[in-house]
């Protein structure tokens, strides 16, 4: 049985503000606060090193995984959480070229989110074998997809646009040319049903930030198919990836888990948070989720259209097509959603014109979407935006 939806008494979230920025962050979950306090005093304070066994640290980053691979479609022991999501996508990375060690084509696309083409560029760098990163425009990888690629890496929402690809056809694709597959999840973990098991793909990494309301920093994940598992070669040999870390042990010897993913040693505080965050889960079907992000997109989409015509869509019009957000070309994109944050409605911006908003079911409703888009086009209308406190750029947008 599943729970109504929103669930919005389950967060901290200011009365007088709508918040459609959960793809960049979410909001503090009721009891994270808590949670972290009783880490902190109790745990960290009153039972000190003892802590790691005594109230189970150590196992904090198991537990969280599985929480997580149940979100994602995926199997218990498939996934491993701890370190960012660069580091994540350097692991899969380094992993799956090690399994095609005759290819030398890394393929992902020109929107995809710029640490993921960083830390291939930087990987092949430091291997330095003639290994090339091709760039496509998202819409062309299919047809890039030939016998040359050893990789493709693909994030699987664009964070500029919300643009959705096609997963079953690109893995399938993949497959067919005899490359590895990497999905990164950072803007679908909790915004879509997912099925990673039944993709096949070999890895899946992703953040836990956004949809799942970790909180700032908090730990990103890896999966890796179960089958693979014990023949991955770890490009990061940590210490906590080890198979019995307090061996001691001269030489790397890797768990016989996904825990081999493991690098160092884990944020409890943070796990902690996220796993208190991921109690708003509890009874929620993603499918629900994906069908009520679709009816508040879409009826954004025709608000705003109808109020401000000076916006340009930029994602797709097709919720098929689309992740859990909606962007908006404007010239003045960056000014118009400070004004917008300053009453009460927050999005953010991404270079070069993008208004984005996230929609996120568990604590937005109808009457949200409607406000934020009266509010919207005050502010578009007014020339809100032209107000010379709105034009300095912060270091984060």
């Amino acid at each position: 049985m599943t729970t109504s939806l929103p669930k919005r008494a389950l967060f901290d979230i200011p009365e007088d503000i709508i918040y459609l920025d959960g793809n960049s962050l979410g909001p503090l979950p009721k009891g994270a606060a808590a949670r972290a306090n009783q880490v902190i005093t109790e745990e960290w304070g009153g039972q000190l090193i003892r802590a790691w066994n005594s109230a189970g640290w150590m196992a904090l980053p198991t537990k969280v995984g599985d929480r997580i691979a149940h979100l994602i479609g995926a199997p218990d022991g498939s996934v491993a959480t701890g370190d960012t999501l660069s580091i994540k996508v350097y692991q899969a990375l380094a992993a799956a070229l090690k399994m095609r060690p005759d290819r030398r084509v890394i393929l992902s696309d020109d929107g995809n989110f710029p640490t993921d083409l960083y830390m291939a560029e930087g990987l092949i760098k430091t291997i330095d074998k003639g290994y090339e990163l091709r760039t496509p425009a998202p819409g062309d990888v299919l047809a890039a997809i030939d016998t040359d690629v050893a990789v493709v890496m693909l994030t699987h929402v664009d964070y500029r646009t919300g643009r959705l690809h096609d997963m079953e056809t690109i893995t399938r694709a993949a497959h067919a040319a005899g490359a590895v597959i990497i999905w990164d999840l950072a803007h679908s973990a909790g915004a879509l049903a997912l099925d990673i098991a039944g993709s096949n793909a070999e890895f899946a990494v992703g953040c836990t930030y956004k949809y799942l309301n970790g909180g700032p920093g908090a730990p990103a994940f890896i999966y890796a198919r179960p089958d693979l598992t014990l023949d991955l070669e770890p490009a990061l040999a940590g210490w906590l990836g080890h198979d019995a870390p307090f061996a001691m042990e001269r030489h790397y010897r890797p768990a016989m888990s996904a825990e081999r993913l493991r690098v160092g040693t884990p944020s409890v505080v943070q796990l902690s948070i996220l796993d208190t965050a991921l109690d708003v889960w509890d009874g929620v079907d993603m499918n629900d989720i994906r069908a009520a992000s679709i009816a508040l997109s879409d009826l954004f989409i025709t608000e705003v259209e109808a109020r401000c015509p000076d916006l340009a869509l930029a994602s797709p019009r097709d919720a098929q097509a689309r992740g859990s957000q909606v962007s908006f070309g404007f010239e003045h994109g960056y000014a118009a959603m400070q004004a917008l944050i300053d009453h009460g409605v927050i999005g953010d911006f991404r270079q070069p014109n993008i208004m984005r908003f996230g929609f996120t079911p568990l604590y937005i409703d109808r009457g949200d979407v409607v406000r934020a888009a009266e509010i919207l086009e005050t502010v578009i209308r007014d020339r809100l935006w032209d107000d010379p406190k709105y034009q300095t750029m912060s270091r984060v947008t």
